[in-house]
């Protein structure tokens, strides 16, 4: 045995490489993680297999096990924003007035993907059609909570809508103040009941 007598051989310890590719493979979930990501940095640009594996680290080879090609990911990537966007938006616990605060509040401090995407459907048909979803039930989710209220008025959660989205652009002041503005313009709605 001569100079490794009395050595213990791990293989994990001998061969670190191999065990550290084999515990960081990467699923589709990592794949699109790293989508929203470069979409919220970068634009839709980087929404490429090969952008994507860069910024990953590993080969496109990779993006291909998963993926059909770069319109399924950006499908898929699309899809799982709408079912996100759509249920933070979802009815809470609390009175119809409370609940339509924190919504129209949450609306004008957006999650930044949702900013993204929003941008991206200037000039992609299944973004702006997930987008057009996405308003969809929100608009709907805020004329009922108005209704609720006593304010019938469709219009309103349309204009509360718009108020919500329009201040993320201008965004100068920050999130809360957005809020605080959001909450002040729900409070003036509800004073016209």
């Amino acid at each position: 045995m001569g100079r490794f007598a009395g050595l213990a051989l791990d293989n994990t310890q001998a061969y670190p490489s191999r065990m550290a590719q084999r515990s960081t493979r990467l699923g589709p979930h990592d794949w699109l993680a790293a989508g929203r990501s470069a979409l919220c940095d970068a634009g839709p640009s980087a929404l490429k297999a090969e952008p994507l594996a860069v910024r990953l680290g590993v080969s496109k080879g990779s993006f291909y096990w998963h993926f059909r090609d770069v319109p399924a990911f950006q499908d898929i990537l699309l899809s799982e924003w709408e079912t996100d966007a759509v249920s933070r938006a979802a009815r809470t616990d609390g009175t119809p007035v409370a609940q339509l605060r924190a919504l129209a509040q949450d609306l004008a401090d957006p999650d930044p993907t949702d900013r993204a995407v929003r941008s991206w459907a200037q000039g992609h048909d299944g973004a702006r059609a997930a987008v057009e979803r996405v308003d969809t039930a929100r608009i709907t989710l805020l004329h009922e909570l108005l209704r609720e209220t006593g304010i019938a008025n469709p219009e309103m959660a349309r204009i509360v809508y718009a108020a919500a989205v329009g201040m993320t652009a201008l965004d100068r002041t920050g999130p809360s103040d957005n809020r605080n503005a959001m909450g002040s313009l729900v409070d003036l709605v509800l004073a016209l009941r």
